[in-house]
């Protein structure tokens, strides 16, 4: 009989090598997965014991498929009542090609269709779908006029083996786990004495995954506990109950005899606590040695001295789906690793083949492996540190490389031109880069945080490239600016903050942030605000708006102040700190709100004086009747808000000044501000009802001045 493994493109003949060890017939390599030869038992053992497989197809049918009626026909052909019991459920996962058939979605229904058609004509009862938990999950191909219809006799993917609780931002598969531990002979040296280390562990999935295969644990117990894993009536429970057994001894005899030689490190607290829960999920605790540590901090007392003559280095470092990544820390994993563990192997997933350069590590063997839809490089280095290694390159051994070099020296000349103004007006937070060399399109923004030891962070954003430049020159150039971003400011990689643009259906945009919840503190001027730089797309505070703040704390004592569109809130806090009589700060978003009230706050003012108001500007402007001595306007170019409908500032502009200025005192000042870079102010339709000055130039500080017009600001008064 013939069946069929699926598994990650990258791991074909590994797969193959390890089914035909199971047991199997013959193994033959096929496009991200295995045909096999073999009976059912030979496929039950292999949902037990696969560590790399994704999925086993045991086929019901296969025929002529031309299009969906055919479809509907071999599937009703099939005698169900013999594989399906009254009241069990199914689930169709279909993956169709061609002309005949061209929507999985659609294939699968008629499936469930047909299937549920032949029950309820046999028992007078119709099966229900349930896609979580299905007794009978089957699998659907077409392919060339060809259909082929599976049981997954696993019931579901097998590289959840059942003990993860917790996880990290980018969870690495457990089975593309052991394709790493397996390409770097994790068995045959954990046989010969050797120890595993994992210096950026995450959730640890590399240490527990390796812990569990020197244990010998069928990955598949904890998956399906005590249960088989469908109830498809062909299943044969004798024979899994006889394999389960046959693995529970194994298991027994091979936790009894595990050696505590596990070392996991992360400089992330958050991840090693999440690889202990899953420590003990795995039945681990105690079993490895898991502590908050940087790479930086690798050496040759690392690790317990009876641990350090063999070993493996795993590791599967940071990259994100663009496989942004900084060349640095690579660097710094090979420098960590050479002088940690200089004897051993290391097997170590990149997110290139540049970035696995970057290591500096001699690579006896590389292989392509996909993590999800990202191609990765694996590289084998045996040993870590060759005794007689060739000298390094130049380009090895300079701290940057050409490109990088230049955004560098930009970057410093840029620091020179600021220095003088940054000291004299006390300025910790600025905008040090603006896509200055055209090839390197981002903005840096540097953040010190007020503290006694203050802290430096970098805001990374990204522009939108030109369509023509390839993906993999953009990926080059923006690690080459973070490689000098962390070098010029001698920040740790943890304290760059990096906003990316991935391309989509929709062109380009930015793609997902992190959920820290993590904020920092800045001071501006005399007043201290609140910074989150991983949650969102903005930070919490625009940089380019510094002059116009510190001038509202200059006009503010003793006004009524209002804000209209007051996000976070920072000029409310400058017109608190410049003793205002009153503020009121207005805003749709409940998030800005509270943000802004935090920060009121962390400046140590407060009550009845400061008012939060929930709600849409224009509205608001519509139903208010209080007076203003001093008004800030800075509304969004564009907004669609479910609550508020659309608002464009080029049409609204008009109608929303003139409310505006109805609210201010007879001697009242209203700034307004946007940086809608192709605005136009609408002299004759202002000219109605207020006095208007434009005051730009006054409020680009000289950390903007080369993006000229980074946003455009009036002063106006009642006519």
């Amino acid at each position: 009989m013939k069946f069929f493994a699926s598994c990650g493109k990258g791991l074909e003949y590994l797969l193959a090598d390890e089914l035909v060890a199971l047991g199997c017939t013959r193994a033959t390599a096929a496009i991200a997965g295995v045909n096999v030869e073999g009976g059912l038992v030979d496929a039950q053992r292999a949902v037990l014991w696969s560590r790399l497989a994704s999925r086993v197809l045991w086929p019901l049918a296969e025929f002529d498929c031309a299009d969906e009626r055919a479809l509907y026909a071999g599937i009703a052909a099939l005698p169900w009542p013999e594989h399906l019991a009254d009241g069990d459920t199914i689930a169709v996962d279909a993956h169709v090609s061609g002309d005949g058939l061209t929507h999985a979605r659609y294939a699968a229904q008629r499936v469930k269709d047909a299937v549920v058609d032949v029950m309820r004509d046999a028992t007078g009862a119709r099966p229900d779908v349930d896609v979580e938990h299905p007794d009978l999950p089957l699998n659907l191909v077409v392919r060339k006029g060809r259909a082929i219809l599976s049981v997954d006799l696993g019931g579901g993917p097998l590289h959840r083996r059942g003990w993860r609780q917790q996880q990290g931002e980018a969870p690495l598969k457990e089975n593309l786990a052991a394709a790493v531990l397996l390409r770097g002979r994790w068995p045959r040296v954990y046989a010969d004495g050797g120890a595993l280390l994992d210096p950026m562990c995450g959730s640890g999935t590399l240490l527990i995954e390796g812990a569990l295969m020197a244990a010998d644990v069928a990955p598949g117990l904890l998956r399906h506990g005590s249960f088989a894993p469908t109830r498809w009536k062909g299943f044969d429970v004798a024979g899994w109950k006889a394999l389960r057994d046959d693995a529970l001894a194994r298991e027994q005899a091979g936790r009894a005899a595990l050696r505590p030689v596990f070392f996991g490190r992360d400089i992330d607290p958050h991840a090693i606590r999440a690889a202990r829960d899953n420590e003990v999920m795995a039945g681990l605790a105690g079993v490895i040695d898991l502590q908050v540590a940087g790479v930086e901090a690798l050496g040759a007392d690392s690790l317990p001295e009876s641990t350090r003559a063999t070993g493996l280095a795993v590791c599967n470092p940071p990259y994100d789906i663009r496989l942004a990544a900084d060349p640095a820390l690579y660097r710094a994993l090979g420098d960590g690793l050479r002088r940690a563990v200089p004897g051993w192997r290391a097997s170590l997933l990149c997110g290139d083949a540049e970035l696995a350069y970057a290591t500096g590590l001699r690579a006896q063997k590389k292989y392509q492996l996909f993590n999800g839809a990202i191609e990765c490089t694996l590289i084998l280095a045996d040993p870590v540190a060759p005794p007689q290694r060739e000298r390094a390159t130049q380009a090895q051994q300079d701290v940057l490389g050409e490109g990088a070099q230049m955004v560098a020296n930009r970057l410093r000349r840029n620091l020179r031109k600021l220095k003088a103004w940054r000291q004299r007006e006390g300025v910790t937070c600025f905008r040090a880069y603006d896509a200055d060399l055209p090839e390197y399109a981002a903005a840096i923004d540097v953040y010190q945080t007020d503290e006694a030891a203050p802290r430096t962070f970098l805001h990374v954003q990204e522009y939108a490239a030109p369509a023509d430049i390839p993906e993999p020159v953009q990926r080059r150039r923006l690690n080459e600016l973070l490689a000098a971003a962390r070098e010029v400011f001698a920040v740790p990689r943890e304290q760059v903050a990096l906003k990316t643009r991935a391309r989509g259906k929709g062109g380009s945009k930015y793609g997902r942030f992190d959920a820290r919840g993590e904020f920092i503190v800045v001071r501006e001027g005399d007043a201290r605000l609140r910074v989150n730089l991983f949650d969102y797309l903005d930070t919490g505070l625009f940089l380019d708006h510094r002059p116009m703040r510190l001038r509202i704390a200059d006009e503010a004592e003793d006004a009524r102040f209002l804000n209209l569109f007051g996000y976070t809130g920072a000029a409310t806090v400058q017109a608190a700190i410049g003793r205002a009589r009153t503020t009121t700060t207005v805003d749709l978003s409940a998030t800005y709100l509270q943000w802004c009230a935090d920060n009121l706050q962390e400046n140590g003012v407060g009550g009845g004086r400061h008012r939060l108001v929930q709600a849409d500007a224009m509205a608001w402007l519509a139903a208010d009747t209080g007076e203003y001595d001093l008004v800030f306007c800075d509304p969004p170019t564009f907004s669609n808000s479910k609550r508020a409908g659309d608002f464009d500032v080029q049409a609204e502009h008009a109608r929303l000044l003139r409310a505006a200025v109805a609210r201010l005192s007879r001697d009242g000042v209203l700034y307004f501000s946007n940086n809608f870079r192709r605005f136009r102010l609408d002299d004759a339709a202002v000219a109605e009802f207020a006095r208007v000055e434009e005051i730009s130039a006054g409020t680009i500080p000289p950390d903007f001045e080369r993006n000229g017009r980074i946003h455009r600001c009036w002063r106006v008064v009642r006519r």
